[in-house]
């Protein structure tokens, strides 16, 4: 007999598509379908590329709303065509790509209430791109998270509480493009009418919210921390940046248009809308569970436990941690955690990834190539030598020249140290506490595999240092701070000697494990909320709930050691000489030394920023990188 248990529904809004997926309460998928905006779209004329419009001179990158609206209309009749009975489905939750603002107009609330169910979102809300009209919206574009047109607005942002490190302190992060407070700021700068006109604003997350509910739903806990306009320690909007991006139309008037922040991630804000009930056959009893970022929506993927990272191996690479601990700074970000009080989301996000593996994989590939060709993909001759390598390629002739070799491999420009494309490479002393760059006419070898997991793994620990505590192994040993498991994803994760040396600089307690769940972990993020926000008991968290009915086996698998006395000691050893060599590279950029000087001495420059796009798109072409 065919189950007949109730269901739940998780979104994701990316860049390039909506996806849909439907688990069960065992957390089974059952159901998925989704749309590609530039190929399922293409008829409907909204001429975007890669599912935006892009106005290089002013730096701008935005998405139209209708498009987001067709989206939803289509990926439910899909979900309908692959036979989901929609009467079963008891709760739904979403994602939506982080800090994209949607500004909706004076006759949203109630067109959103009055929804005829004979006819499309789009139809009804979407507007009139040929007679100008913009339906539900005061402005009928959301600005992309690849947005970096407020430059301007984010030294505003900055300045406003002294310094990009208050503003850290007290919103997570210092200013950035893409974030809603200075978006928000140049929009009514820009667009001062339709500013008028906007009665509510939404992130991408609670717009979607909205669709499902029939009414402008709040922003959640964790999405609002990517506003630069909410004081996390305080729990409220904070009233000096209000004032800053609400201009001379008051705070008063944009605490309005913001609206309530949903502060439990799992408490339902209310049931599903009669127009998806007469359209689709939705039971009307279906509750609407916050929705929230895709950051947060992928933290949710698992039942992650505090000190437990996600390295994402992609294009980009990512890291994410649950922690207790409160500790901000301009170079990454803090947000709350979407389900659990008092725990917080730590986020990494460097530009260079996968292409700068791949850079050092061709370089290898060439030198064992007769003809000198690249053409040759293969990962075997890069991951033989990145562990047929001593870990930093560290000598110690026993006369106090020991020496560690390290460096910065960044084909694009890079905000973490924030500098340009370029090669660096340092030898590192430990015993004298001194850099010193490595010969030039020496510059590429056999090292570099091995040299540039060390590099990236090494940022990820030198700046996660102070988030991890001492943990105790099997035996009951303690072991030095280090992450209690590191879950790898995206393309990298498929590689073996990448994964090794992983895990021999972060360290893991329990060892390193690839999480395959493929490209839903956004939508199954969600599913999973809504599961844990519907079926929970009293005081039953979201990592007791969703660890319990877990299929770990069928999504983990362990792939390498984690900490290894003595291998994990020396990258400790080595953090020092990194921070050092990350400094002297940015004093160099600055025009503040000469190449070749050095350095031991406090700098004093501080690496700035985290690189705009953390919610990209992953590069589904490549596996393996």
């Amino acid at each position: 007999m065919a189950d007949a248990g109730p269901l739940y529904m998780g979104f994701d809004l990316s860049t390039q598509q909506l996806k849909g997926i439907v688990v069960s309460s065992h957390l089974k998928l059952v159901h998925e379908a989704k749309v590609d905006f530039d190929a399922d779209l293409a008829n409907s004329h909204y001429g975007v590329k890669n599912g935006v419009f892009t106005v290089p001179d002013k730096h701008e990158i935005f998405a139209p709303v209708a498009m987001w609206l067709e989206a939803v209309d289509l990926v439910l009749q899909r979900l309908k065509e692959s036979g989901l009975d929609f009467s079963r489905v008891q709760g739904v939750s979403g994602a939506g790509m982080q800090h994209g603002t949607v500004f909706w107009n004076h006759d949203a609330e109630r067109a959103l209430q009055d929804l005829d169910a004979g006819k499309t979102l789009v139809e009804q809300l979407g507007g009139d791109a040929d007679n100008k009209t913009n339906g539900a919206f005061s402005h009928p574009y959301s600005p992309n998270w690849q947005d970096a047109s407020t430059q301007k607005e984010c030294d505003a942002f900055d300045a406003e509480l002294g310094s990009p490190e208050e503003l850290a302190q007290v919103t997570g992060s210092k200013a950035h493009h893409r974030f809603s407070g200075p978006q928000i700021l140049r929009f009514h700068t820009k667009h001062p009418s339709a500013y008028k006109q906007t009665a509510r604003i939404s992130l991408v997350s609670s717009f979607l919210a909205s669709i499902f509910l029939g009414r402008i739903a709040p922003i959640d806990i964790s999405d609002v921390t990517g506003m630069n306009l909410w004081d996390i320690k305080a729990e409220c909007w904070h009233e000096k940046l209000l004032a800053l991006a609400a201009g001379n139309q008051g705070v008063a008037d944009l605490k309005a248009k913001l609206g309530d922040v949903q502060k439990d991630g799992g408490s339902a804000i209310g049931q599903i809308s009669n127009y998806l009930v007469k359209r689709w056959s939705f039971s009307k009893d279906c509750q609407i569970v916050p929705f929230t970022g895709d950051n947060p929506a992928t933290i949710l993927a698992l039942p992650l436990r505090a000190s437990d990272a996600i390295v994402s191996l992609g294009t980009s690479t990512t890291f994410l941690m649950s922690t207790p601990q409160y500790k901000p700074d301009p170079a990454y970000h803090f947000m709350n955690h979407p389900t659990t009080p008092g725990l917080f989301m730590f986020m990494l996000c460097y530009k260079n990834g996968s292409l700068a593996r791949e850079e050092v994989r061709d370089f290898v590939n060439s030198c064992i190539s007769t003809s000198g060709s690249t053409e040759n993909k293969s990962w075997d001759e890069f991951n033989t030598e990145a562990l047929r390598v001593a870990p930093m390629e560290y000598h110690d002739p026993g006369n106090g020249s020991k020496k560690m070799k390290m460096g910065l491999w960044f084909p694009l420009p890079e905000i973490v140290p924030n500098v340009r494309a370029g090669e660096w490479r340092y030898i590192y002393n430990p015993a004298t506490k001194t850099i010193t760059p490595e010969d030039e006419t020496l510059s590429k070898s056999f090292y570099d595999p091995r040299g540039i997991i060390e590099s990236q793994m090494l940022s990820l620990r030198l700046r996660s240092a102070g988030l991890v505590s001492e943990e105790k192994n099997a035996a009951g040993n303690v072991l030095p701070p280090q992450p209690r498991r590191v879950y790898l994803v995206g393309g990298g994760s498929a590689n073996e000697a990448i994964a090794k040396i992983c895990g021999e600089v972060l360290g893991s307690v329990e060892g390193v494990y690839r999480l395959d769940i493929g490209g839903n972990a956004c939508a199954l993020g969600a599913a999973y909320k809504a599961v844990w926000g519907c079926e929970r008991a009293s005081s039953e968290t979201f990592e007791d709930l969703i660890g319990k009915r877990w299929d770990e086996a069928g999504f983990v698998k362990r792939v390498a050691d984690g900490y290894q006395e003595g291998i994990f000691e020396r990258y400790g050893e080595a953090l020092e000489g990194f921070a050092m060599m990350e400094e002297e590279v940015l004093r160099i950029e600055r025009g503040g030394s000469k190449r070749g000087k050095k350095t031991g001495e406090e700098d004093g420059d501080e690496d700035e920023g985290i690189v705009a796009g953390v919610t990209g798109e992953p590069d589904r072409k490549r596996s393996n990188t």
